[in-house]
Order: C-alpha cells, then structure tokens, then sequence
C-alpha cells in the first residue's frame, strides 16, 4: 500500500490552526439564498450592499458570509491560526499566498482581525486564515457606552441563552424516577453553535494531502483505500496535542472534478437538529440525506440542499480525538458511511 510524506517546506514549523472560522459563498439569487440561510438557523449579523454575515449563537462574529455574485460559487472556507507569527509564516512560505491584510478593511467583515489567502495548489479553490478576530460578547463590550446597565442586561440575556438551550434529560427504562419530567420544544429553525468541518473533491488525492498534512497541523482520523490498496480519502482533525478536538474538520477525495461537497455546522442537540428537519422540510426545501448516524465520526447528520444547489449539514454528537487517538485504515465502501438512517442517495459521493 502507498505511503505518504509530507514534502518539505522553507520551514520546520507548521501552521497551527486552532479551529475552522467561517465560510464564504457567492450567489446569482441573494435574496433567496438570505431565506433559506436564516430558515436553516443562521442569524443576521451584518449587512453590506454585495454581501451579508451570518453569525450563530456563539461567540464568533460570523460563520457564514453569503456574497452577491455573477454564479454560484464557493468561495472557501477561513480556518483560524494560533498567532500572529503563523498568519506571518504563511503569508512568506505557501506558494502564492497573499500578504496580510485586514479583514474589516477587505472584506467588510464583523469582529475585523487579519487573513491571508492562497489557493489549494492542486485544483485552485481558495482557503483563509485569520487571526485576531474579535468575538462577538468582546466586541459589544467594547461598544458598551453605558456601562454596568448594558452588561446587566446581558448576562439576563446570557441566562436566558443558557435556559434555552439547556441539556436534554430522559427518562430511560429501568431508571429510578425522581422527577416529573416533561419534554417540549418550540418549532423553528434549528439555530447554528459553530462552523464544524467542510468537504472537499480533489482531483490529486495524494497531492492534496501531503499539502494540507505538511504545511498544517492537520492529521488524518480516518484514511480510506480502495480494493487496490491506493488511498482516495481522508477526514482530518486539528492537531491540538492533548486538548481533545473534533473527529473531523477537514475531509477530501478522490473524484474527476474537484468542488465543495458540503459545509457543516453543530447544532444544540438531537432534538434541535428534528426540529430543524421539520422546519425545513416544511417550507419546500430539499432534503439531501438524513437524518442518520454517520460512522467515521460518528455524528447524527441531516443533508440539505440550499437554493443554488450546495449542500449543508446539520450536525450533533461528534467524536472528540487527540493526539492519543490513532489513524484508523480501512478500505472504502458505501455501507461504511452511516449506521442508521435513509439509503446512501445517488450521487452523493460524485
């Protein structure tokens, strides 16, 4: 079977990322794709004249940024570095990357911070890195004229956050009640935490991954071979030494044309991520697959497709991996992508 090494770069250190930051699309149709974001769970955070940032509930300043455009098309997705000195090495050791610029300044965006941009040097698409954004509660901070009345009013704020999206409890068989316990929701959009991986089709595997494990600290969680033995895909975690992370972050693989395949985004809980499906489902839009239990991974995945045809997942309950965690190998197949759920559509994995 093949092997990997990661090629050599004009220095030792890699780029420490510490997690993915958020993505950019452009659309033909903004205002249709403004409705279906916000009916999949995203909040309104800013609004330019060609562009519009989407937040979650969490701290970052933005997770999404859909942009007016002449197609549709992706327009990659931002990971964020550890320091300065990383966006620095960056900027002076991938090939054709950007100098640093600022991203209030370039791009308009909430929480401003730094980025650098290249392009996957085997298919082209653009890749971020940022550094120094400000977070969301950080940055309202500082507009806080008012002083100890706004900070009040946002820990009641923050209480009432908490209380909505508090940890479900259940009553199992066999268990010794001692409550009453009465579950309900309220109907809406499954609202977004945080960016959690994205996908991408490569025309070099091979490629494509001695890049990504070599100049970053990406690590492959799954790695998966065809029956002649060639690896055609990998899911990569962040390398955060002992500090537990996403099974996840990062994915690639092997096709004839390389395109996004999806983006994907925790939500709260299994119930939130039903409630979601409900929603969504019942105002037209189309299901692409789920909800189900993928295996790599593990997560309780829902697929859709938005109005210019790309697809985005809710998810819920992934693995956590850390340097302890070992490379699993294993061989591709169809059967090994969920455990529970809707058959494998056609045309998934093109």
């Amino acid at each position: 079977m093949a092997t990997f090494t990661a090629p050599a770069t004009s220095s030792s250190r890699k780029i420490q990322i510490v997690r993915l930051a958020h993505v950019y699309y452009a659309h033909k149709n903004l205002a249709s794709a403004s409705k279906f974001l916000e009916d999949f769970g995203f909040v309104e955070s800013k609004r330019c004249p060609d562009r519009i940032f989407y937040r979650g509930y969490g701290a970052d300043p933005f997770v999404y940024c859909a942009v007016s455009g002449s197609s549709d098309s992706f327009g990659g997705v931002a990971a964020e570095v550890g320091t300065l000195e990383d966006l620095e090495l960056a900027s002076a050791t991938i090939p054709g990357a950007t100098s640093i610029y600022d991203l209030g300044t370039e791009k308009g965006a909430p929480g401003a911070g730094k980025g650098v941009t290249f392009h996957d040097p085997v298919d082209g698409w653009p890749m971020h890195l940022v550094w120094g954004q400000e977070k969301r509660r950080c940055e309202e901070a500082a507009e806080d004229e008012a002083g100890e009345k706004k900070k009040k009013k946002k820990k009641e704020e923050e209480e009432e956050e908490e209380q909505a999206f508090r940890y479900l409890e259940f009553n199992f068989f066999g268990a010794s009640a001692t409550s009453e316990l009465t579950m309900f929701s309220n109907k809406g959009p499954a609202l977004i935490h945080k960016l959690g991986h994205f996908g991408m089709c490569v025309t070099d595997f091979k490629k494509a991954y001695e890049f990504y494990t070599g100049r970053f600290n990406f690590v492959a969680s799954d790695l998966l071979h065809n029956p002649a033995g060639q690896y055609e895909a990998s899911f990569m975690h962040i390398d955060l030494g002992v500090n537990f992370t996403d099974h996840h972050s990062f994915f690639i693989f092997q096709g004839p044309v390389s395109h996004v395949h999806h983006t994907s985004y925790e939500v709260h809980d299994f119930d939130t991520e039903v409630l979601g499906h409900d929603w969504l489902r019942n105002r037209g839009y189309k299901n692409c697959w789920g909800v189900g239990r993928h295996v790599m991974g593990s997560q309780i995945f829902d697929y859709w497709y938005d109005p210019s045809d790309f697809i985005v997942e809710h998810y819920v309950d992934g693995d956590l991996v850390n340097e302890d965690t070992e490379t699993k190998i294993s061989e591709s197949s169809p059967d090994g992508l969920h455990v529970w759920g809707p058959d494998l559509p056609d045309g998934f994995l093109a």
